[in-house]
């Protein structure tokens, strides 16, 4: 996975200024790792947005994944694709490029136990509390939730949904590997200082602990 773990999943609905914007913010403050979820637009529109945004993030040395279309990832020309819950990551990495990165949504256990670490890199796990981008989404995994889908699974997991600066301690103390984020930096005021306080809480949760 593309370090730091903070997966920056766009949102233009929620976004208060032009995605490019928010974006070229985010990647300036230290995201490495974002992914275009506007599954609304048709595919040309998809493939359109993601090679505006696409020099934007090779100049910040960004891995540009799609949420949704593997086919649309490899038209787009980005490193990979994140896939929804329940979709065969054999077609995606039969589709994409060698080395592409292909991450999978889970929402339980016995989900995150059937991942195959030779298709998947990473599942991102969700909702871990409740959260104004999804509202009723599906009951809110908790630390426990989280704890177990990390015990299941073969690949390293991504917490998402209410992931903050105060939330990030607890879903850290439930050993995901990193975190996704929407949201909060979509709708922040300053998406920059957003990314830089999600990033310096995860280091400091992150930290091996003294014995």
């Amino acid at each position: 996975m593309p370090g730091p773990p903070l997966l920056l999943v766009t949102d233009r609905r929620q976004a208060v200024a032009p995605l490019p914007t928010i974006l070229k913010l985010a990647f300036a403050a230290g995201c490495r790792f974002a992914s275009i979820r506007e599954k609304d637009l048709s595919n040309p529109e998809q493939v359109a947005l993601a090679k505006e945004i696409f020099p934007l993030a090779r100049r910040f040395g960004v891995s540009l994944l799609l949420h949704g279309d593997p086919e649309i990832a490899d038209a787009a020309g980005l490193a990979g694709v994140h896939l929804p819950a329940g979709s065969d990551p054999a077609i995606a990495r039969s589709i994409l490029r060698e080395g592409a990165l292909i991450g999978i949504s889970v929402h339980g256990p016995a989900e995150a136990a059937r991942l195959d670490s030779g298709l998947v890199d990473y599942a991102v796990a969700g909702p871990a509390f409740e959260t104004a981008s999804k509202p009723g989404y599906g009951p809110a995994l908790g630390p426990a939730g989280l704890a177990a889908i990390v015990a299941a699974s073969r690949v390293p997991v991504l917490a998402i949904g209410g992931i903050s600066a105060k939330t990030i301690p607890a879903v850290a103390a439930a050993g995901v590997a990193g975190i996704a984020v929407m949201g909060g930096v979509m709708r922040a005021a300053d998406p920059g200082a957003e990314i830089r306080g999600l990033l310096s809480a995860w280091d400091a949760a992150a930290q091996p602990r003294p014995r």
